[in-house]
């Protein structure tokens, strides 16, 4: 067993990953493992194929996922710190509903970017029963989401973005209503870019170099032109045309220098409320932001007439 880490409370992978537990359940995973130095149970985390079986055992363990698997070369999410940012997003709607956690499929999640994995609306949807919308640019990770969803009998929506300017425009439609909105957007500024991230990575974990971009992915799940943080200020352009239909707007945002210039832009769009919300995972912290065109009572009125 892992030694405990600084997850969410409700993350079950809070202990680390029970190997012995996962391959029992899926025995694909054991030709995977190895050991540690410290004699500890892992797996060779820049083989892609033996991060696919882990996130697809404890999919199964964790989340009642039967059937898993994404196309060569997408984005191989890891589970943990992903799940974590869906515990924080049940924290931030029961600040707006006493304290307590909305669960059940009145509650409405837009995942922008859902990927090929599907990762935010599985977990979610099996944590807390949320409805989730998926949307993707990616032709192909739409097609590999659908087979994730029909193959697991789950009731999930997706919806293809045809326009790579738009987020929110031409997915969001009029009689749409969601409590959330969600987005780990893409980090960098170029291909070039995302690169030398994974190599200062890689050496950073003491790994060596590595060709390969970390957990693989496609160019829109890496990088836009401008970074993350054009991404995010355009994000929150679009989120005024929409400000009556979502009660908040979310976004993970990898580099904190990033904060203080959407800050400003924040404030510049006229928000109600904004909130940096940091997640404490191992030895990094990650976070994200949430910002709210809806003053306080009118959160709960929101709430209300959504059932929240």
């Amino acid at each position: 067993m892992a030694k405990k880490t600084k997850l969410h409370p409700r993350n079950q992978h809070s202990l680390g990953y029970d190997f012995e537990r996962l391959v029992a359940e899926l025995p694909e995973l054991e030709p995977f493992t190895m050991s540690n130095p410290v004699g500890q149970t892992t797996i060779d985390f820049q083989d892609a194929r033996a991060v696919r079986m882990l996130n697809r055992a404890l999919l199964k363990v964790h989340y009642d996922i039967e059937f898993w698997d994404i196309p060569a070369g997408y984005l191989c999410p890891p589970i943990p710190g992903r799940v974590d940012y869906i515990h924080y997003l049940a924290d931030l709607l029961a600040d707006s509903n006493n304290q307590k956690i909305p669960r059940g499929r009145h509650v409405r999640v837009l995942d922008i970017g859902t990927g090929s994995s599907l990762v935010y609306p599985l977990t979610g949807q099996s944590e807390y029963g949320w409805h989730f919308t998926g949307v993707d640019i990616d032709a192909g990770a739409i097609k590999s989401a659908k087979k994730i969803r029909d193959l697991n009998k789950l009731t999930i929506s997706l919806r293809r973005q045809s326009k790579p300017e738009n987020i929110f425009r031409g997915v969001i439609r009029s009689g749409d209503a969601f409590h959330l909105t969600m987005c780990n957007p893409p980090f960098h500024g170029s291909i070039e870019k995302a690169s030398k991230g994974t190599q200062r990575k890689w050496a950073s974990l003491g790994k060596g170099r590595s060709t390969k971009l970390n957990f693989g992915g496609q160019n829109a799940e890496l990088w836009c032109p401008g970074g993350e943080i054009k991404f995010i200020a355009r994000m929150v352009e679009q989120s005024v045309e929409f400000a009556n239909q979502c009660l908040w707007f979310t976004s993970l945002v990898s580099k904190k220098d990033n904060l203080q210039p959407l800050a400003r832009i924040l404030k510049r769009a006229r928000v109600a409320d904004y909130k940096v919300i940091e997640m404490a995972q191992g030895q990094k912290t990650s976070r994200f932001i949430a910002w709210t065109y809806k003053k306080k009572n009118q959160r709960a009125q929101f709430g209300k007439r959504e059932q929240i």
